[in-house]
Formats: structure tokens, C-alpha cells, sequence
């Protein structure tokens, strides 16, 4: 991806040498004797967790102390930020070893949530609290609103389980598997049934992934549905 286009979809300018840090993997440091990230996440960890804090707080005053936890635990997970990562197509400029590229590690969530969290603190590097929580607030706002309707266990499965027996259906949540692709670029494509119904589908490097996806898209159709009647 172009610096113009990554910039761009990150939303705030990021200069190139703080920019290629916060994508350098350890993997490509050590092959390359050049600074990797790690230092960085430590610190977007940090602010992240601070933003998200204050914004529960703020924009949740019902909410209580074990609710405002779930919300925020949910918000600044590693599954959640790898998630605003792949929005973002970041995976494809993060600069990785060669054994890293060929294990896939532009799709691991691990690599994915800590570059995203690198790039949280470079931007807070170079201009402060104020355009870093704007830049946030956009990212994980959607994550914090998903937190506030899921259940206590913050899985879409079961969330989706718990509104379809209120429903009436009976059962758990079943999945039907389809893959494509080469071996070492294999896409799951995951379809969620329940109640004698077709539900949602989802896509993901791995049928775990996959399942994810499709039982959330799931409890978006259900909640969807229950809210025209």
C-alpha cells in the first residue's frame, strides 16, 4: 500500500521515519538491523487503554464498573484490533522477516493488534493526546458499541444463541464449512444455521475465524430482525 493511501485511511499524517518503525515487525529488525515496534505498542497499549477508559466512563453513565471493564476488555483485545487492522488492509504494510511472510504473519491477530497499537502511539509521538483520541474514537467506537449489546461472555456465538431461544429456536449454532485457495493462502468461508434457518457468513484465514465471523454476522441479522418487530 502507498504511504499516501495508509496515511489516509489511518486519518491523521504520520512522518515516514516514525511511520516505518511502527510497521517494522521484530522479524524484519533482526533481519535488517533496524528498530522494530515493540517499544511502540508498550506505549499505544497504554494510550489506548486510557482513551477507551474515558470514553466508557463518559459516554456510559449507566453503565456499571463490571460493565465498563467488559466494554473496554472487549475494545482493546487483541481479536478487536486485529479486526480495525484488517479494515484497514494493514497487514499488506507491515514489514516482515521472510519466514514470518511465509507463515502468514500479515494475518496474525498478534501482529495485526500490535501494529495497530504501534501506530497509536506514533501518532501520539508526533501530535499529542487530543488528535490521537479523535483517531481512536473513530477506530474503536464500533467495538465499544458491539461490547455494549453482547452478552457477559463478549462471544457472538452465544449471544446469538442466547436472542434465538428467546425466540423460541432450539439447539446451538451449527456451521457449514467451505475453503479456497492455495495451502499456503487457504480461505475458510464459514455459514451459520440455527433453528432450521440459514443465518450469516463469514470469512477468515482460519475456520475459527471464520466461524467468528459468521456467528457475528449472524447476531447482526437476529438483531436486526428483532428490532423491525
Amino acid at each position: 500500500m502507498a504511504y499516501r493511501e495508509l496515511i489516509d485511511r489511518w486519518g491523521i499524517d504520520i512522518k515516514r521515519p516514525l511511520l516505518r518503525q511502527a510497521l517494522t515487525h521484530r522479524s524484519f529488525a533482526f533481519e535488517h538491523d533496524e528498530p522494530h515496534n515493540e517499544r511502540l505498542e508498550f506505549l499505544g497499549d497504554s494510550i489506548l487503554g486510557l482513551i477507551v477508559a474515558e470514553k466508557v466512563y463518559r459516554e456510559y453513565p449507566e453503565a456499571s464498573e463490571g460493565d465498563m471493564s467488559r466494554m473496554k476488555t472487549y475494545a482493546v483485545s487483541e481479536r478487536a484490533l486485529a479486526d480495525i487492522a484488517r479494515e484497514l488492509d494493514l497487514g499488506e504494510s507491515i514489514r516482515l522477516g521472510k519466514g514470518e511472510k511465509l507463515t502468514g504473519g500479515a494475518d496474525k491477530d498478534s501482529i495485526l493488534s500490535d501494529t495497530v497499537e504501534a501506530l497509536i502511539a506514533a501518532t501520539y509521538l508526533q501530535h499529542g493526546m487530543e488528535p490521537t483520541r479523535q483517531v481512536v474514537d473513530r477506530l474503536v467506537t464500533p467495538k465499544i458499541r458491539d461490547a455494549s449489546v453482547l452478552g457477559p461472555n463478549l462471544d457472538w456465538q452465544t449471544s446469538f444463541e442466547e436472542l434465538a431461544h428467546a425466540r423460541g429456536m432450539e439447539g446451538i449454532m451449527t456451521f457449514e464449512m467451505e475453503s479456497s485457495g492455495p495451502d499456503h493462502a487457504r480461505v475458510f468461508t464459514a455459514t451459520g444455521f440455527m433453528g432450521g434457518q440459514k443465518w450469516g457468513s463469514g470469512q477468515g484465514s482460519s475456520q475459527k475465524k471464520a466461524r467468528q465471523k459468521a456467528a457475528e454476522a449472524s447476531f447482526r441479522m437476529i438483531t436486526a430482525s428483532s428490532e423491525k418487530h
